[in-house]
């Protein structure tokens, strides 16, 4: 009988202690940080890419919501979150994500306008399961660019300040060295040993 009681009493501590340890976990984990409310889509969004960039906007939502290197992006009350979907999984991040400096305030009008930086803009409209494949490759191979930059036909390719790494040595530099001079030093050399033994035998001679 107390081995019955025992192990009842056994069973209820196992199946009653985990409850308040995982409750406590998930209650800490979101203290102080609230997650952004959810985006309703009426349909799943289809993308554009903003000219210059490798980022992508969703211009059909009405709140800013991007897709950059594989995650999406959205700015809530002073704070940024990042998912792998679209529509949920939002996590807050600690910084501004470093694409968003070059983004324009203002680039909803000119999208609805047609233009980017005074020139006619036709935009590609892209659905997101096309871009979520090849993002990574279209940004590796340079695929706006080489597709009417972007869209954006007078729009000049924007100029890069080649690295020092890239920066090749002059060809008077890598001709240059030690190995040389001591290939050429020494047939010098012999030449002068040379002349001195004419010398030596025509004063010899006379």
């Amino acid at each position: 009988m107390k081995k019955v009681l025992w192990g009842i009493l056994f069973l209820e501590l196992v199946m009653v202690s985990p409850v308040p340890t995982m409750a406590e976990v998930n209650v800490g984990i979101n203290i102080g940080i609230p997650l952004p409310p959810a985006i309703v889509f009426v349909s799943p969004p289809e993308l554009i890419v903003l000219p210059e960039t490798y980022v992508y906007v969703a211009p059909d939502v009405g709140v800013d919501i991007f897709f950059y290197d594989g995650w999406w992006w959205r700015p809530w009350e002073g704070r940024w979150y990042r998912s792998h979907n679209y529509n949920s999984g939002w996590s807050h991040y600690s910084n501004v994500p470093s694409f968003y400096r070059g983004i324009p305030s203002d680039w909803r009008n000119d999208y609805r306008e047609h233009h980017w930086k005074g020139h006619r803009w036709d935009h590609q409209r892209i659905p997101h399961q096309e871009v979520q494949r090849n993002w990574k490759g279209w940004k590796e191979n340079k695929h706006w660019e080489k597709k009417e930059h972007w869209g954006v036909k007078e729009l000049q390719p924007q100029q890069s300040r080649p690295q020092l790494n890239d920066v090749k040595p002059e060809q008077s530099e890598q001709k240059a060295g030690p190995q040389s001079r001591k290939t050429i030093e020494p047939k010098h050399s012999e030449q002068q040993k040379g002349n001195h033994k004419k010398e030596n035998r025509e004063k010899k001679g006379k």
